[in-house]
């Protein structure tokens, strides 16, 4: 059973240092490579779906989460108030009502909408040290965030786009959903108090997941305090679920901001938000990927995709020259040498990685490779060009297959 705290460590991803505190772990350089891959990825799929990425403060004064709600019904969750002069601000425990602002800064015209703001940005929670653990419960968190304005009528059908981007995200990534959860609220003072509200978004994410053929399950008590969701849950190797991916419909905010575009009719309409989240925070992601792969990532995502082998100091020029036409095509690759022991020693050493290219005398004479796949396959000696672009086609396709047929 993969533990991805045990496996961050050992594949030199990830590690914590007291000094800096429980839940705010440090990137290495390969878990940061595997974590820049995958916002890349992320920022690559929503600006072909049509979002338009901005940046945002970490910080903001109290008022603004006042407005949002967030200091009523979320304050347990956040850090406590810093003091500036007269004022206080806060670590944000939530990108949205930043989001809001930035719709709320222009005069809005029905023709701009639906208008999709991403980001992938910090937000800060003041979890206790007991539930803090590796990658999935931190304190700083880095979010997969969006939020689409829109009109009423366009609000299921933006809802349903962000769950096949989802379903294409986690096809890419190699990862399944566990179940689909139509998240209500509970009881008592957590929620916004507005029955109306809750009965038009949970109609229209009813419509959402109804149209999309998605086998869903209610569950009480698990809504965001202004609002219904979906979430897609996950499973842990010890069979734990937490939540990835949440699409929400939200009333709320738009009301609280005083948001609105002018329609067609020259009057001033009030939008929807819609929230939603590919993969959720960049940690949680991680660690779920260390652990549904136990290491061996996607070729695309891999710190290293191809590392070369030549079986001795004298096919070391050879290797190297491969490994920087390689890295040329925006590979990943480096060489282990004989330096670093024996051949078999080596290859053990690589068995994470998904390409190994072993060069012998008689595979330097000829401008060979022997190539070997990290599920033990050994396609056969190759022209170097001819490996390399077999490597790039894959990792350019995504994806989790190795190898395709010539």
């Amino acid at each position: 059973m993969h533990d991805h705290r045990r496996l961050g460590r050992e594949l030199d991803l990830f590690d914590t240092d007291p000094l800096m505190g429980a839940g705010l772990p440090y990137w290495l350089p390969d878990g940061a490579l595997v974590r820049h891959t995958l916002e890349e990825y992320i920022r690559e799929a929503e600006r072909r779906a049509g979002y338009r990425h901005v940046y945002s403060p970490v910080l903001g004064k109290r008022e603004l989460y006042e407005i949002s709600g967030h200091w009523d019904h979320y304050g347990d969750d956040m850090f406590p108030p810093m003091e500036l002069g007269a004022e206080q601000v806060l670590l944000r425990p939530s990108l949205c009502p930043h989001h809001a602002l930035i719709y709320r800064s222009r005069s809005r015209s029905y023709r701009e909408l639906p208008l999709r703001m991403a980001e992938l940005g910090g937000m800060y929670r003041s979890e206790l040290s007991g539930v803090l653990g590796g990658l999935t419960r931190v304190r700083a968190i880095t979010l997969n965030d969006a939020h689409i304005f829109c009109t009423l009528e366009q609000a299921v059908q933006e809802a349903r786009a962000a769950l096949e981007l989802i379903g294409r995200a986690y096809a890419d990534l190699g990862i399944s959903a566990f179940r689909h959860r139509l998240s209500l609220p509970g009881e008592g003072g957590k929620y916004v108090a507005d029955p109306d509200l809750w009965r038009r978004a949970t109609a229209l994410l009813r419509e959402v997941l109804d149209g999309s053929g998605i086998p869903y399950e209610a569950a009480a008590g698990e809504a965001a305090f202004y609002g219904p969701k979906i979430d897609v849950q996950i499973t842990d190797p010890a069979g734990r679920e937490a939540t990835l991916s949440t699409v929400q419909i939200d009333f709320h905010q738009p009301e609280r901001f005083d948001l609105h575009y002018i329609g067609a009719d020259g009057a001033k309409h009030r939008p929807v938000m819609v929230h939603r989240s590919i993969i959720g925070s960049v940690e949680r992601a991680v660690a779920h990927l260390i652990e549904a792969h136990g290491g061996a990532f996607p070729p695309w995502l891999s710190p290293v995709q191809l590392v070369v082998l030549p079986v001795g100091e004298e096919q070391a020029g050879p290797a190297h020259a491969l490994a920087e036409r390689a890295r040329g095509l925006g590979l990943r690759a480096e060489v282990a040498g004989p330096e670093q022991g024996t051949l078999a020693a080596r290859i053990r050493a690589a068995r994470l990685v998904p390409y190994q290219a072993v060069i012998g005398g008689r595979e330097a004479d000829a401008g060979l490779v022997a190539p070997r796949l990290r599920d033990g396959r050994r396609p056969g000696p190759l022209p170097e060009g001819e490996l390399l672009r077999r490597i790039a086609d894959r990792v350019a396709a995504r994806g989790t297959g190795l190898w395709e047929a010539a």
